[in-house]
This record gives C-alpha cells, structure tokens and sequence, in this order.
C-alpha cells in the first residue's frame, strides 16, 4: 500500500489497534502575519477622494468593527529558474492587466498551487509569491499597480487575502491573518484604489441599520429574503431561520429588516463583514455590508461612481444578488441567482443597469438585466440572452462594461461568445417603466481547442480575452483568443506533456441512464485503453461532490491512474447535480436524497446492462458529497460493490452538522434537513445508521485540516467496519484540507486508492 511516514495509512483512528490518531488543528497563520492590533473604525469611512453624504435622520450606527489593514510581508518573489520538477503542470485563475498583454494566473509547476505571472505572447515569467501556501484566487487591479490574492495557509478551510506589485515587491496581507479567522477576496474598486474583501469577525451586538422610520437596533443584522418558488420537498425537511423576509419598496431608503430569531451565543456565532481596503494603507478601510451567521458575502462589483455596490450572499441553493447604496448601505433590491461561479455580474458604465448570471427567470441560468433608478432602486428586470437547456455558467464584464464573455454549459462542453452590451438610456428616474430597455447586442462565438471553460478575464480588445481551459486531452491551461485564433500561453503545458508517454488520455462518450423512477440522469464514461469494445470490464464509479457539481469531459489525473490499471471509470451525475436545470438540482433535497441513492444503483445497472462493466467487478468512489454516497451505497446496495474508497465524505449527517462550520452547516441544512427538526430523516440518511450491512473492504481518505467535513466522519466509519472484521483502512493527507491542493498529496492519494482498487477487484 503506498503510505509514508508523514500519510500514516491506518491504523490511525481511535479504539482501532495501534496508536491513536494525534489531535488536528486548524492551521495557524505564518508568523509574519501577525495583526498589528489597531482596531477599526466604527462606521464607514469614505473612499479616497469620494465622501459619502449621511443619510436622512442622522449617520448609521454600528458597533466597533475590528476593520482589515495591509501588514507589510517580507517580499518571497523569485525568479524564472526556479526548481520546476514537476514537466506536466497546470495554470488556471487568470487574470489581466489593463493592457491584456500580461496575466496574472495559479500555476502548480513547483508542485503547490502559487502566484505567477507573464505576458501571453511569451517572455520573461515571474513566480510572485514562493510561500509553500496554496494559492486559490487571483484579480489584477484596474489601474495594473497591484495583483490581489487568496491563499489558503497549511491547505486548510481558513483563507486570508493579500496583495503584491506585479515586479514581486511590496508584498502585503491585507485581511486573514488573525488566528481562527478567514477573509475572502472580493472585487477591486473601479480605479484600482481599493480592493473589497470579506472577513469573519465576532458578531456585534446592538448593530443598527437606517430605515425610513429611523435607526433600528437589532441583535442580529437583518437578512434579505430570496424570491421564492424553490423546489418543495417531500421530506419536510425544514430551513434554518424564520420566516421569510421581504426586501422594501424602491421608495424607501431601508435595509431589510424582518423576524428572523438571533442565532444561539457561542463559538459558531460570526458575522461577515466586506470591507474596501487600501492596499497601501492610506486610507482607512470601509464597511460595505455585514451580515451575523452568513454562510457567505462576496463584493462583486462597485458602479463607476461608487454609489452601488454588488453582492452574493446565502447558502447554496438559495444564493442573490443584492444591491446595496453605499452612503447609507440600504439594499435596494435582491434577485435569486444561480449556485456555481461567485462572479455574478456587473454595472453598466453609467450604474444604470445591472447585469447577472441568474436563473430567477427559470430553470436554467440567463443573462439578466436589471434596470436600476438614479437612487439604485430596481425599476424592473428581464431576460437579455439565454440558450433552451443550457445554463450561463460564467459571465465576464470587461473593464468598460459594454461587452461580456458568456459561458455557456452545453451538456457539459462549453460554448463561449462575446456579446456587446446595450445597457438603458438614462430618463429621468425611470417611474412607469415596467421593464428595463437593456439588451445584449451582437455576439461573437469562439472555437474553442478543448472542452471546458474554467475562467475568463476580459481585455480591452473586446473579442480578445484570456481563457482558462480544461478538456479531456490536457492539463489546465490558459489561451489567448487573439485575432479569431486561440493560441496557448507559451508558460501552459502542451498538450504532448498531459501524461506520460505511451499513456494517451482517454476521450470519454457521454451516458445518459435513466432513473428507475423514469429521471434522466447523466454521466462520462472512460474506457481503458487497448479493451475489446465488447469485453465486460472491471469499473470503478465515480461520484463526484457538491452535490451541485457536474462531471465535465476534462482530465482527470485520478482517472488517468485508474485506466492505467485496466479499469473503467463511470463518471455519472444523478439527481442533485447541476447542468440539468434547477428541477434536478433541487430533486434530491429532503428525503429525494433516497432516490439519490436508488441512483447510484441504477447507474451500474445502465453499465452493465450496456455490456460495458462486469457485474462481479464493480467498485465505487467519490470525494465530499460523493465520499458520503460511496458510504451510503455500500451499505444500502451491499452486494453491489467490491469495495469502496470514501474520500472526506460525511458518515454520520448528526455528527458532520455537530462538527462542520456553522455557515456550512446552514447550506447543509437545505441540502438534507435541519439538525433538529429533522433528526429522522438525518438519521435514515447516515451510513453509520446501517453500518451493520457493510460487508466489503473500505478505504477512507481525508485531509489533516478539513473543517467544512471534519476528519473524524471516516474515523469512525473506518473503526466500525474493522469492528465488524473487514478489511479497512485510513489514508489522512498531512497539509490538506477539503480539497487536495499539493502534488505531492495529490499523487499519493491517486496511487493508494487506485492500488486499493486494483487489488480488490482483481483479486
């Protein structure tokens, strides 16, 4: 079994044999990143040069907010000849600068996930930041002085933002370092003078908000209803919250204010704060919005004139856009908008009509444009471009807001175009009209040389941007669409160097299985090389996460290691995943997460039936979500499967919503039920609840500093299968958290769980 001293492959969970597995913490942030302690201001200051006016009745009140500030970081830039070990690497996230000849982007040449940048068209190539810590994010500011970032310090959940000029000097943190807290990055001001970011911070008490009949305080911050119209669930599993709210009329200069009871005191009570930050420091920072027990809050664009700002806030499932009127941070309006890409949308050049990535208007996700009054109060909405069947999965404004990339998910290929704008004239303050006179214009389509768009970042040449691609035949890279020619970034791998040679990746053909109740499901498969097409195969089924994630014709080291062994691969997607309309995201919620199940099975029958797979030599896997279905399927279809592999999947829902992040857990709580009201159903749903049915091999998988699935959900499914005498065991990733971000890791784990594979299914 490949394990090393620093990946002990059990025995590591406790009341196993052998020693018990030491206690992980969450990472601790690098000791130059220390807070300088200064506490914040206590209300809004203004942005440089822009001062906001106080509202009717008096300037918002607020408790003291501890605000972000840049600590200056020792500079870690380093030179183009740096060690690169790794031949065949990834580069994805890009983003540009104001000219759109040079791209900031994430690059794992050195075998972690780092800051990178370099012109398109070849050149000198600069590692920015040689921190060991992965790199998540990346937005180049507007005025082309300052790249912004987020990193994830140890591989962990907790995030912190920070900054650095593009020559590699003046590095900076800007929010996160403080112990315990997280930070996100957000949009930068449209002069590049200030970068939003998101912070957690204690919850304040006694915050007010201004309305029409005067401040209110309140315990909790308000929080802004969604729309209505979601899927109803036939397990009446119930919302965490009260009632719903309602955002006020455009009349009406209020924040949103209703019912809903103040989250329970204690260490899980947070509150989400977006700040503007001065990445120099000049300035002091300020509070845009915050919200008390937010599962998330992301600044998405501020106007031209700094009057409005855009964001995201909710749980999965239930996200919107809010805008919200800076001088007094009132919201003016909300709109449900679809899960997926945070990067929802933007304003026009004169902040007079909003454009969103929304699927308000129906099951999939369209370009929506929102006409917006003189004091940001929405006039009405309609529907300014859409595909039958598909969703607008990215949407990208360039700098100018006249023209956008839209990303269409086309049964998982993606289709991309540039459309120009044509955003509302002003008049007057747009009483009567019932609909926005904005519309997308004429577009440009793209051919693209892979199948999977992952990131766009516009340029000033309009049908010029930068893309990050993934396809079924390479390693993600970034491409300059130049001219009508997509030409691959010379610092992106070639398509030569995706695997090793004499190891082709393999095209998969889409399945589409049909659910017993009569649902259309989805999926990939994989055939391994050098197999007669009507030879019955050995197949592993992978179940990807979310559950609102989609498989997508892209390569897949894991799978590339599996076919390598003679095994198929059956990537499908069942209810519950995205890319099939709201209705089939929304149709495993509650007690559908039964049929859920009943899919699983369903979808190595199809394979079977096919002549594809050998039904004596089937296993199952997956990661997050999908590490609880391949629990979950081992011990409702027990003589299905020869083994599983579960990786950082949920054994027990009770345990995982005792033990994940509280924001996490209130998305959860729309996914599979509320920890309290539906203790049944979370009950039924666990596969610790039928252990006992469990009667093949297990191999469980998890990062050391996972808190969204926290490590000991496979401790015990793994110590109550060796109980019952079968073979299992715990393979736990050293600097990992949810998500596997080093090689190095990435590369033991695909080589354990395929070893683990190969020898119960050939054996």
């Amino acid at each position: 079994m490949a394990a090393d001293a620093r990946h002990p492959l059990t025995p590591t969970v406790p009341g196993a044999d052998g020693p018990t597995a030491p206690h992980v913490g969450l990472a601790e942030p690098a000791r130059d990143a220390r807070p300088t302690g200064r506490a914040g201001p206590t209300g809004a200051a203004p942005l440089r040069g822009h001062p906001h006016p106080e509202p009717a009745g008096g300037p918002v009140a607020t408790a003291a907010h501890p605000a972000p500030e840049p600590v200056p970081l020792p500079d870690t830039a380093a030179p183009l000849d740096v060690p690169q070990p790794l031949i065949a690497h990834g580069c994805w996230y890009p983003s540009a600068d104001p000219d759109g000849r040079n791209v900031a982007f994430i690059c794992d040449r050195t075998g972690v996930p780092q800051l990178w940048a370099g012109p398109v068209d070849g050149g000198r190539l600069h590692l920015l930041d040689a921190d060991p810590d992965p790199v998540i994010e990346v937005a180049w500011s507007p005025d082309g002085r300052w790249i912004a970032y987020t990193t994830a310090p140890g591989g962990g959940e907790l995030t912190r933002v920070l900054c650095v000029r593009p020559d590699g000097t003046m590095r900076r943190l800007l929010a996160g370092g403080q112990p315990g807290s997280s930070a996100h990055l957000g949009c930068w001001s449209p002069d590049g003078s200030a970068v939003a970011v998101t912070v957690t911070e204690a919850a304040p008490a006694g915050l007010a908000h201004t309305g029409s009949d005067g401040p209110t305080a309140t315990t909790d911050p308000p929080v802004p209803a969604h729309t209505g119209g979601w899927t109803g669930r036939d397990g009446h599993a119930v919302l965490l919250g009260g009632a719903p709210l309602t955002v006020a009329s455009h009349q009406e200069a209020t924040v949103v204010r209703g019912s809903r009871p103040a989250p329970s005191e204690g260490p899980g009570h947070r509150t989400l704060a977006a700040y503007l930050v001065d990445p120099e420091g000049g300035t002091a920072p300020v509070l845009l919005a915050s919200e008390a027990a937010a599962p998330t809050l992301r600044v998405c664009a501020l106007s031209r004139d700094r009057e409005l700002a855009l964001l995201r806030r909710g749980p999965r499932g239930r996200r919107e856009a809010l805008v919200v009127r800076l001088r007094d941070r009132a919201v003016t309006g909300s709109l449900r908008v679809a899960d997926g890409d945070p990067w929802i949308g933007g304003f026009s050049p004169d902040g007079r009509t909003l454009w969103l990535r929304s699927d308000s208007a129906g099951e999939f996700a369209a370009l929506v444009a929102v006409r917006l009054g003189p004091q940001g109060q929405w006039l009405g909405r309609r529907v300014a471009a859409a595909r039958p069947g598909c969703d607008l999965e990215l949407l990208a404004l360039d700098r100018a807001g006249r023209s956008a990339a839209l990303s269409w998910n086309v049964r998982g290929v993606s289709e991309l175009e540039v459309t120009t704008l044509n955003a509302a004239a002003p008049d007057g303050d747009g009483a009567g009209l019932p609909e926005p006179h904005a519309a997308a214009g004429p577009s440009h389509a793209f051919t693209l040389p892979h199948e999977v768009v992952t990131r766009v970042a516009p340029t000033p040449v309009a049908d010029g941007p930068v893309v990050a691609l993934s396809g079924s035949r390479r390693r993600p890279g970034v491409w300059w669409l130049h001219q009508g020619a997509a030409l691959r970034t010379p610092w992106s791998s070639r398509d030569e160097d995706a695997v090793p040679p004499g190891r082709p990746p393999v095209r998969p053909v889409p399945l589409r299985p049909v659910a017993r109740d009569g649902l259309a499901l989805g999926g990939w498969y994989y055939r391994a090389p050098g197999r007669s097409p009507e030879e019955p195969a050995p197949c592993v089924l992978h179940l990807h996460g979310g559950p609102e994630e989609q498989e997508r014709p892209v390569l897949d080291p894991l799978y590339h290691e599996l076919l390598g062994r003679g095994l198929d691969v059956f990537a499908p997607d069942i209810r519950g995943s995205s890319g099939y309309g709201r209705s089939f995201v929304d149709a495993d919620l509650g007690a559908g997460r039964f049929a859920a199940l009943d899919d699983v099975a369903d979808c190595a029958a199809h394979v079977v039936v096919e002549g594809l797979a050998d039904p004596r030599r089937l296993a199952v896997m997956g990661r997050s979500y999908g590490g609880y279905l391949t629990m979950a399927s081992l011990v409702w279809h027990p003589d299905l499967f020869r083994t599983g592999v579960a990786v950082c999947g949920m054994s027990d829902l009770t345990t995982f919503f005792a033990g994940t992040e509280p924001w996490i857990a209130e998305s959860a709580a729309h996914k599979y039920g509320h920890p309290e009201r539906d203790r049944a159903l979370l009950r039924a749903l666990s596969p610790m609840s039928r252990v006992d049915a469990l009667r093949v091999p297990v191999l469980a998988v998890h990062g050391e500093h996972d808190t969204n699935v926290p490590v000991g959900e496979s401790e015990q499914f793994v110590r109550a299968a060796r109980e019952r005498g079968l073979d299992a065991e715990l393979l736990l990733l050293h600097e990992e958290g949810h998500e596997f971000r080093r090689a190095d890791n990435r590369r033991l784990f695909r080589r354990t769980a395929a070893d683990w594979i190969q020898r119960h299914l050939t054996s």
